[in-house]
């Protein structure tokens, strides 16, 4: 673990920075923002329009004067200043004053596996910006293992699976530390745009950005499963014509199209195996992988899992939020570090 238990305690607020969607944990209150990561601003007066779920909805409809910025890309702060702003108006004044009234005020933030220092300066200088005095830096990894109940401090392998809007992140812990962990680029967002691009060239057809989910859509809640109907009806716009146009889609054109990015993903947790020592992976037959994140509810993506391994695949209770409740926990102080004592000489 990057910082002890001890620090964590007196840590007032964990913030979840992700690319998808911001959360907001505070000390006696639990989770007090879940929002998406998108603000909109007014580009000719620099002024705030609207955060969270509202900015969500104008994407795509707003017009030339007006942005919608994601501050937050693959875990990482890329706009410092935006994100702050986005995190006041998620916030809210109450709570800011409230946060204000702390002596001391602390923060903890969740970062991916292996950030630079850079991205970990980029999440610091956020969360000072706020009011923090102090910043104390969990690996996202550790914090969901946490969240979802895995016994992260005891000497027993547990492997997780963080799947994210941008990035998958596959590890494999004991003893509060992680032995082997990899990160891979292909998260959420690069599913569904293999199924854009897919539908793009073999059916010419243009998908609105939020008006449909066109993952949820092309799989019709049968996912990657081979059953469920052979054709499904999907709306978008015709890239020729820009007319309004409905096309029967091979639902098994749209899994081959899924498992080109799944594949790397495949390849991550054959590599973190290979990477772990013998007698954890012997655990881990019999515990299996646990998936946490938003993405993680991909229909059919556990069994995918489970056939390529051959190990129990689990997925969390609130696979979305459980790296910032694994972060309260430890504020709370829910979880205590194994004692190890040294040997009487």
């Amino acid at each position: 673990m990057t910082v002890s238990l001890e620090q964590l305690q007196r840590c007032h607020v964990a913030v979840d920075l992700g690319a998808a969607r911001t959360r907001v944990y505070v000390k006696g209150l639990g989770l007090v923002v879940d929002e998406p990561s998108v603000a909109a601003v007014n580009t000719r007066t620099g002024s705030l329009i609207a955060v969270g779920a509202l900015a969500e909805q104008m994407t795509g409809r707003t017009p030339e004067y007006i942005r919608v910025a994601r501050p937050v890309s693959g875990g990482t702060v890329v706009d410092i200043e935006m994100a702050q702003r986005m995190l006041r108006h998620l916030l809210g004044d109450k709570l800011r004053r409230q946060l204000r009234r702390k002596p001391r005020l602390r923060a903890a933030a969740c970062t991916p596996h292996e950030a630079d220092p850079l991205a970990q300066r980029a999440t610091v200088e956020t969360l000072v910006g706020l009011g923090a005095r102090r910043v104390e830096l969990v690996d996202t990894l550790i914090a969901a293992a946490v969240g979802c109940g895995l016994p992260v401090e005891q000497p027993t392998a547990t492997m997780i699976m963080a799947c994210g809007a941008a990035t998958t992140q596959i590890a494999v812990l004991s003893l509060g530390s992680i032995v082997t962990a990899v990160r891979i680029p292909v998260g959420g967002n690069a599913i569904d745009e293999a199924i854009i691009q897919h539908l793009r060239q073999h059916h010419e057809l243009l998908l609105p950005s939020q008006s449909v989910r066109p993952l949820q859509l092309a799989l019709h809640g049968n996912g990657l499963q081979l059953t469920g109907p052979a054709l499904t009806d999907i709306h978008g716009r015709d890239v020729a014509t820009g007319l309004a146009r409905t096309v029967q889609v091979d639902t098994a054109a749209v899994r081959q199209a899924i498992n080109t990015p799944l594949t790397a993903v495949l390849d991550g947790v054959g590599k973190v195996l290979r990477d772990c020592p013998p007698d954890l992976v012997a655990d881990l037959a019999d515990r299996g992988i646990m998936m946490v994140g938003g993405s993680a509810l991909l229909p059919g993506l556990d069994q995918m899992l489970r056939d390529a391994t051959g190990m129990p695949v689990h997925i969390a209770e609130r696979p979305d939020v459980c790296s910032v409740l694994g972060l309260g926990a430890m504020l709370d102080g829910k979880i205590q570090p194994m004692v190890l004592n040294p040997l009487a000489g």
